[in-house]
């Protein structure tokens, strides 16, 4: 494979820090209570699962527009997991300083994700026809 080649979702760089941010997630949820198995950890570890799982989805598709929608769903599910971790330092769950990471590599796998859809929503250059 060439530098930089994209063969597979699991060379995207978004890909894996997504995955860094899911086993970062379910390690932070192991501090919560256990009344929130059931509540915030399971719709924490969902979110955290939802944004590298549908990144693989959407480039197991082949198709731009689907997996621009991919794409949107992964960033709606950073966005929830973001809200779930503000939520637990509110409620005193978590100590600010212990979410500092995840919520810094959250800032990067948006800026990832972000800049992949712009990616794919510039058109691609048509060939010029042949010259008569």
């Amino acid at each position: 494979m060439r530098e930089g080649q994209i063969q597979s979702y699991r060379d995207l760089r978004v890909w894996q820090e997504s995955m860094d941010l899911v086993e970062m997630a379910y390690r932070l949820t192991l501090r919560l209570p256990a009344s929130e198995k059931f509540g915030l950890v399971s719709q924490m570890n969902r979110a955290a699962v939802s944004i590298p799982a549908n990144i693989a989805e959407g480039h197991g598709s082949k198709h731009r527009g689907v997996y621009l929608n991919h794409l949107s769903i992964s960033r709606g599910s950073l966005s929830e997991l973001e809200t779930y971790f503000e939520l637990t330092v509110r409620l005193d769950l978590l100590k600010p300083e212990s979410v500092a990471e995840v919520q810094s590599r959250c800032d990067s796998v948006g800026r990832l994700l972000g800049a992949l859809i712009r990616a794919l929503r510039t058109p691609v250059p048509r060939p010029s026809p042949p010259a008569p």
